[in-house]
């Protein structure tokens, strides 16, 4: 078999077929088979940037790699949106992974795609909002695209993803400015997005940390403190804690690693030792205390917080 010809010097790793004459590229090389051809019109040639293929959250990142492979075909007046915005910008996504299914937006006048393998949406006539992330996706303001998606994902997962964006280190968004966006553009037939916006707290770090306080404090629990700075009896730093009951001395932690380093393991058990140094009662949650119809994490939690003191 023989092999294509190389591309012109310079032809970059993704363009649109269309483009393809001015590059250069012949029709003749076009139909090679070496083109990979993701959505019509557009051919991949070469390696896919690593940027884009390193997972995150734990997972392939196959909805970055999609958006990579899409992006020629975006009119300058179109951009990602609703759950593909959030994912993006590192917002956690459901789980199991949803689809790789793209959601492209535009305001009308003008027109959303209409191609396999993407979802279009027509917006509703509104100053655009959209901004760039640092891999160069031209994307949905945080807080509009989390209205957004209010019909697409569970209660749950609008509030792990709330909370991501809430955090002061991702500056995404305020929940004063959440609510000021279900306020203006309305809420979900069910009353999603303001029931989940009841239950989005500033400092829960990870899908999995929201989840697990979620699953504690709707069994009838204490809310904890997020995020506690714990000093010993000198007041130097020892360790901060996911979620604490500083009037109990206990802290309950979701790790949802599988310690594949050896050193990092090491970190933490020193970690774990001088928490209870300090005489704080420390719970570590593991993924399997936290799912099932009767997840165990709640009666840990419950029975260590008796033991400490709490009349509950």
């Amino acid at each position: 078999m023989r092999t294509p010809a190389p591309l012109p010097t310079g032809a970059p790793a993704r363009f649109l077929v269309s483009d393809a004459a001015e590059r250069g590229i012949s029709a003749k090389r076009l139909r090679a088979g070496d083109l990979e051809v993701p959505y019509r019109g557009v051919r991949i040639a070469g390696e896919i940037p690593v940027f884009f293929t390193e997972p995150y959250d734990g997972r392939r990142n196959e909805l970055a790699v999609a958006a990579w492979k899409y992006a020629p075909r975006l009119k300058p007046w179109q951009f990602y949106s609703h759950a593909t915005s959030l994912a993006l910008q590192g917002a956690p996504r459901p789980e199991p992974a949803s689809s790789v299914e793209l959601h492209v937006s535009a305001h009308r006048p003008r027109r959303e795609p209409r191609i396999g393998g993407v979802i279009g949406h027509r917006l509703q006539v509104r100053e655009l909002a959209w901004v760039t992330t640092p891999a160069g996706f031209r994307v949905e303001d945080a807080v509009r695209a989390w209205r957004q998606t209010g019909t697409l994902w569970a209660l749950d997962d609008l509030i792990a993803a709330a909370d991501f964006l809430v955090l002061p280190k991702n500056r995404l968004a305020t929940i004063g400015e959440l609510e000021a966006e279900v306020e203006l553009m309305g809420d979900v037939t069910d009353g999603r997005l303001t029931r989940a916006l009841r239950e989005v707290r500033i400092g829960s770090e990870s899908a999995g940390e929201t989840r697990s306080r979620l699953l504690i404090t709707r069994a009838g629990l204490p809310e904890p403190v997020l995020q506690y700075r714990l000093l010993d009896a000198r007041g130097r730093f020892v360790a901060r804690l996911d979620a604490a009951y500083p009037e109990y001395g206990l802290a309950f932690e979701y790790d949802g690693r599988h310690h594949a380093d050896p050193s990092q393991f090491a970190k933490d058990a020193d970690r774990w030792e001088a928490i209870r140094q300090t005489g704080w009662r420390h719970i570590r949650l593991l993924d399997h205390h936290v799912r099932g119809p009767r997840p165990a994490a709640v009666r840990m939690v419950r029975d260590a917080l008796r033991e400490c003191g709490w009349p509950g």
